[in-house]
């Protein structure tokens, strides 16, 4: 079987080129195989992998034959033909089938008949600050739950699902609690990540709240208004998994046992913690966005008070010369030797005393 990192580009090559018409005529119909979508394909048995590589066809009929079994299937972005011949073998209802190849979906969780279909958002932090690049990147992840399936569709490089399986594998214990077990380890993955995000966030903005309460600062209000976007991204991958993870905890279906949901409660805990924290980070950032044009307005004021001070010190010598400009024969101390320097004495003090007072009053 070809890499799938060898396919993709003729995956994409092939689109581009259906695109332009009249072009089908010219291309073969290029058939990508099921398994290049599929990152992994295992059967547990009592909490168990069995060896060997699987199909889907095979691995079912596997799990069907045996006692506290059940089939993994991992996918990775599939579009909607590689998805249908899954989906016809483990009976998946259409309209999820749709949301899981589209993505870009709410995080709900949805009931059809025996089987569940959840959607969880996944989050990454980049620490790279600029107006054009994201601090939060967004990726999906779809779980079908079936008595004894579970097919996961992730979109997004970053939402890598190696890390669950290998650590559930390495608990029997847990994993032969059944599908619901990799469906809670899941969430508690994505879930924690929300945690670790939410820390990242908190220690920017931190940062950001020195920085705009630091006396004499370059206010950068930009950057605030970019972490304030950032945060409601993340608001909206999160907030809206609440509900669905609470109903997991609520015995919502039977495909959740008991003893699987009072780990679900684990998972609803945090989501509180991470709701509230996010909830925080809004506040914070409207009064720091508050608090910078507070500082900015005060700095123009300052700056106007400066400028009002300096014009006032130039317009006495401005006024006296003025006067003296004009063309009167009979003007005092006009013909007297010491008249210029008296006047210009008369400019210099009376532009000092200005400076006195505006520097007492902290104008200057």
């Amino acid at each position: 079987m070809p890499p799938l990192s060898s396919l993709r580009p003729a995956i994409r090559a092939a689109g581009r080129l259906s695109s332009v018409k009249g072009s089908e005529s010219l291309l073969p119909k290029l058939h990508v195989p099921i398994s290049a979508y599929v990152v992994d394909c295992a059967v547990y048995v009592d909490g168990k992998r069995l060896p060997g590589r699987w199909t889907h066809e095979r691995a079912l009929d596997e799990v069907r034959i045996r006692d506290n079994a059940f089939v993994w299937i991992g996918l990775h972005e599939p579009d909607e033909e590689q998805i249908t011949g899954i989906a016809d073998v483990f009976g998946l209802h259409e309209l999820a089938v749709e949301d899981a190849v589209h993505a870009h979906q709410r995080p709900k969780l949805e009931r059809y008949d025996d089987m569940l279909f959840m959607v969880l958002k996944t989050v990454c932090y980049t620490p790279q600050h600029s107006p054009e690049h994201e601090i939060v990147e967004t990726g999906e992840v779809m779980v079908f739950l079936g008595p004894d399936f579970v097919i996961t569709v992730r979109h997004g490089e970053h939402s890598s699902l190696s890390d669950v399986r290998a650590q559930l594998e390495a608990d029997p214990e847990q994993l032969a609690l059944g599908p619901a077990a990799v469906l809670h380890a899941i969430a508690d993955h994505i879930v924690d990540a929300y945690l670790e995000v939410t820390e990242a966030i908190e220690t920017d903005i931190e940062e950001l709240e020195t920085e705009v309460f630091e006396p004499r600062s370059a206010v950068d209000s930009e950057q605030i208004y970019v972490m304030k976007r950032e945060v409601l991204e993340l608001r909206r991958a999160v907030v809206p998994l609440g509900a669905p993870v609470r109903k997991l905890t609520e015995g919502y279906s039977s495909l959740v046992p008991h003893d699987v949901r009072s780990y679900f409660r684990d998972v609803d805990d945090h989501m509180v913690t991470v709701t509230e924290r996010i909830a925080g980070f809004n506040e914070l950032l409207t009064t720091l966005v508050d608090a910078a044009l507070a500082k900015i307005t005060m700095r123009q004021n300052n700056d106007m008070r400066k400028i009002t001070a300096y014009a006032a010190m130039i317009s006495v010598p401005t006024m006296i010369a003025g006067i003296y400009g004009m063309n009167f024969e009979f003007m005092p101390e006009l013909h007297w030797r010491f008249g210029y320097p008296l006047v210009l004495l008369v400019i210099g003090f009376t532009c000092l005393g200005l400076f006195r007072v505006f520097r007492r009053n902290e104008w200057l």
